[in-house]
């Protein structure tokens, strides 16, 4: 039978994790190849998709008609077979795959898909996911196994949009705000394991969903537990009390050793810092070019990640091979940077900070108070910035202070998906994304070239094609940059080796923990012999 398992791992070679085991405390799944104990920096707020949950996949409890095969395209989930779009991009016909069942029993069908994004779109719902499905005009069932989206423009990146989990008709019966929904704490999809148990802030019990459609999996419970401190997380493994976890990439280093083996995997989550247009010195194109002249991405790369990372420049990473304009670059000269600066009328002052016209070039980065690793790359930039003449005051907030804020404030941005270049680009540069949402377009950059490239390499379905406009992008963008893109993080973990094959490398997006991360195909994973 053509199943998900076969479909996904046909076209990686399966890597185990060797090495030898160590004790565990009773119930860590280091002591039993069916179990397994993880531990994860991020409790999520719910566990619905119209809510955001797993919006770009990865979803232990629910399936989208898509999958991300883990190395940059997708594959077919509760789809049968891939898309059909239209020559224009505006239809896509999806046939379904047949006897599928949610976790309540229920028989999975074209009416639950139809029901699943007519809902992400009807404010009636106030799904938050909304504005990311704009292009949505409607949605139908052509019969029992087929479904048929249409869209309002021509949109080439569709089918990145069809990872998100489907839910059962019958739980989206009632025509109300999510926020209240059973859903968020009870979640109801086809994955490949369902919600055992939920103490909020402590921890969370996957248990096999023994009817998947895609075969029972070998690993029959995964229990997640809740700690947000990185050292606390680093000392438990050390004691031998989880089988892995997320860690800061320096810290994974010194935790893993013969017992748990270090992974890092690539990532199209980047960070960045914002530049206000409207702002009078963040405004001014000498300013933003300065600034990503004199930022020494390397230097962060190497410091603050240990290497694990590499330097941005636009928002399309590497890791999006056919897509990555390598020769958009914006290379470290801090003496052209001042340059910049004098030939724009900003003049040193004896303080050190340069003032035109009597504005100084002064100007706030806000970061995440909670986020150690914004926090540093707004250390560091900062200091780059002071080199050459500009002086960046620093802000640690809430998320509600930043929203309220970042119209008129710079930002430590963080984000990011390899499923597409659209998402990955669109939102945060295209100027029609202005005054849409508090992380779209924040900056309120505008680009005709740039705004033409993208509008181009979303509505195309030829990937060459494709490929030439967002090239065309990154270079308009670095001749008049917006932002000053830092640097592409890789997430790190430590997993304990010895006991499971299966581990695959994933190329990840922004979102990271123990959905993604070693355990992003977990459902496939076998004791090892």
């Amino acid at each position: 039978m053509l199943n998900r398992r076969t479909l996904i791992t046909s076209s990686m070679a399966a890597l185990a994790v060797a090495g030898t085991s160590c004790a565990a405390p009773s119930g860590a799944g280091g002591g039993d190849p069916a179990s397994m104990l993880l531990a994860d920096g991020y409790e999520p707020s719910s566990l619905n998709p119209l809510l955001g949950y797993a919006r770009w996949g990865a979803a232990k409890f629910y399936d989208g008609l898509l999958a991300f095969d883990g190395n940059g395209r997708l594959r077919p989930a509760l789809a049968a077979e891939q898309p059909r779009p239209s020559d224009d991009a505006r239809t896509w016909t999806v046939r379904l795959r047949r006897g599928v069942k949610f976790h309540n029993g229920e028989p999975f069908g074209a009416r639950d898909v139809v029901a699943t994004y007519r809902a992400a779109v009807d404010p009636a719902y106030a799904a938050t996911i909304s504005s990311g499905l704009s292009m949505l005009d409607e949605v139908e069932a052509v019969d029992e196994h087929t479904v048929r989206f249409r869209l309002n423009i021509p949109y080439a990146a569709w089918p990145a949009r069809m990872v998100m989990g489907i839910l059962p008709e019958s739980a989206l019966a009632e025509a109300a705000p999510q926020e209240n929904s059973p859903l968020n704490t009870q979640p109801v999809g086809t994955g490949p394991y369902r919600l055992a148990e939920w103490r909020r802030g402590e921890r969370m019990v996957w248990r096999a969903n023994r009817d998947y459609w895609g075969g029972a999996p070998r690993i029959a419970e995964i229990t997640v537990v809740f700690a947000t401190d990185d050292n606390t997380r680093a000392q438990r493994v050390q004691a031998g009390e989880f089988d892995g976890t997320v860690l800061p990439p320096l810290l994974a280093e010194r935790v893993g050793g013969d017992a748990y083996r270090t992974v890092h995997h690539d990532t199209a989550d980047y960070r960045a810092i914002t530049l206000p247009a409207d702002h009078p010195v963040t405004g001014d194109p000498a300013v933003r070019m300065a600034l990503n002249l004199a930022a020494n991405r390397s230097e962060m790369v190497d410091s603050l990640l240990g290497g694990h990372g590499e330097p941005a420049y636009t928002p399309i990473p590497p890791s999006m091979e056919r897509f990555h304009e390598p020769e958009a670059r914006l290379e470290f000269d801090q003496r052209r940077a001042r340059e910049l600066l004098e030939e724009g009328g900003w003049r040193s002052g004896s303080d050190g900070v340069r003032t035109r016209n009597g504005t100084r070039a002064s100007f706030t980065v806000m970061y995440f108070a909670d986020d150690t690793l914004r926090k540093k790359f707004a250390q560091a930039f900062a200091s780059d910035a002071g080199k050459v003449g500009v002086r960046v005051e620093l802000a640690g907030v809430d998320r509600t202070e930043a929203a309220e804020r970042i119209g008129t404030d710079a930002i430590v941005l963080g984000g990011g998906t390899p499923l597409d270049p659209d998402p990955q680009t669109y939102p945060g540069l295209h100027s029609s994304m202005i005054g849409t949402g508090t992380y779209r377009n924040p900056a309120k950059y505008r680009n005709s070239r740039v705004d033409a490239a993208l509008d181009a390499g979303r509505s195309t379905v030829d990937p060459a094609e494709r490929a030439r406009h967002y090239k065309e992008a990154q270079r308009a963008y670095v001749e008049d940059p917006g932002l000053v893109y830092l640097a592409f993080i890789q997430h790190s973990y430590v997993v304990r080796t010895g006991v499971w094959n299966g581990y695959q490398s994933v190329v990840e997006p922004h979102t990271h923990g123990t959905t993604w991360g070693p355990w992003w195909n977990v459902e496939d994973w076998t004791p090892k012999e």
